[in-house]
């Protein structure tokens, strides 16, 4: 063999078997999880849809389940609100997302987040510093996302929060508060980094949102962006 030519691999009638018996192996498996994950999406009407409070139409659920949607601590639990959990038309909870309702979770319509978002009513009260934090009574407050709105990857909504209209959360943002329309959200905890002011445009500026039930955003030293 000449110098620097590489050696023709041999083919065998048995290699040719075993490559032929592969590939016809995997066009059926694939053929056959593509069957599976059509045919096992929950949409209206299905058995598994029936045990929502309501499935509306267009709904679905894909199979696998990448997300969990949870309303109390154990099923059939009696709870105070009905429902729990809301989520409105066009909306689509990223893959690994945990939504965990014990009070109210309203998620308005055309709402979209990244995977690993994780969005909770509640939270372990801190009284008594000297008890086991998991004992001690949780305290239950009102979620709202508004319509529109767009969380990123790994976004934590805690008890509290309210979003408003078309809201923009950064990925990795921990937010509580209330926030106003038309804002976008980073930081731990989170803050308003850019917010559209009719008349002026967007703006950029720092602030945190006032707790829940304080009367609404606070933002501060906001200015016309250098960059718009």
């Amino acid at each position: 063999m000449p110098p620097g030519l590489a050696p023709v691999p041999v083919v065998t009638p048995a290699r040719d078997t075993r490559r032929l018996r592969h590939r016809v192996l995997h066009s059926l498996v694939h053929a056959g999880w593509d069957w599976v994950v059509r045919n096992g999406a929950t949409g209206p009407g299905d058995r598994l849809a029936d045990r929502f409070g309501a499935f509306g139409r267009g709904s679905c659920l894909a199979f696998p389940t990448g997300a969990s949607l949870s309303a109390g601590m154990v099923p059939g639990q009696d709870m105070v609100t009905d429902p729990v959990v809301s989520i409105g038309d066009r909306s689509m909870i990223g893959r690994g997302s945990h939504i965990v309702g014990h009070f109210s979770i309203i998620i308005g319509s055309d709402v979209q987040t990244g995977p690993y978002v994780y969005i909770t009513d509640q939270n372990h009260g801190y009284e008594n510093p000297d008890e086991v934090v998991h004992v001690q009574w949780p305290n239950d407050v009102p979620v709202i996302i508004g319509d529109g709105s767009w969380l990123g990857t790994g976004v934590v909504i805690l008890p509290g929060t309210e979003l408003g209209k078309n809201v923009v959360v950064a990925a990795g943002a921990v937010v509580r508060g209330v926030f106003p329309d038309h804002c976008v959200l980073a930081g731990v905890p989170a803050k308003v980094v850019r917010r559209y002011v009719p008349g002026s445009g967007w703006v950029t500026g720092s602030g945190t949102a006032r707790a829940n039930g304080s009367g609404g955003a606070s933002v501060t030293s906001v200015k016309p962006s250098d960059e718009d």
